[in-house]
């Protein structure tokens, strides 16, 4: 009876250990490759939580309809490491984003970097490729 009770204590613990992975997605798992997108909008929301971080951005459509998008960055963490903080891009701020859309077709993306009004790029730090800088070694 005790070995049985230690079985199944060790497994439900290995289930919830696995759980974070099975939360976490590769790039290709939900993202389309062959759907880059580039949009331009206002900055509603962002969400600096873990595993990824989340831009809410309004987007005009061709017909002047305001479209609210879901665009996923990379863990505070990571956008921290690559200069971008709550500071740098506060509510309000046009943001012009490059990136693949969701393969289910919604107005959901990953960010693979993105462009303030100034002129400055900013990469997303997420799964989308490209989406870090490449650091070049000194020559």
């Amino acid at each position: 009876m005790r070995t049985k009770r230690a079985v199944v204590v060790a497994s439900v613990g290995l289930l919830l250990a696995a759980a974070p992975a099975w939360a976490h997605h590769a790039f290709s798992a939900e993202f389309d490759i062959t759907k880059p997108l580039k949009i331009q909008g206002t900055l509603t929301q962002w969400e600096m939580i873990n595993p990824h971080s989340w831009f809410h951005i309004d987007v005009k459509d061709r017909d002047g309809n305001v479209v609210s998008w879901l665009i996923e960055g990379g863990s505070p963490n990571q956008l921290i490491r690559q200069g971008i903080t709550k500071y740098t891009v506060p509510i309000g701020t046009e943001l012009f984003i490059e990136g693949y859309q969701a393969k289910e077709g919604t107005n959901k993306a990953v960010g693979r970097n993105l462009t303030l009004s100034n002129g400055m790029r900013l990469f997303l730090g997420g799964s989308a490729p490209g989406a870090t800088e490449e650091k070049q070694p000194n020559k």
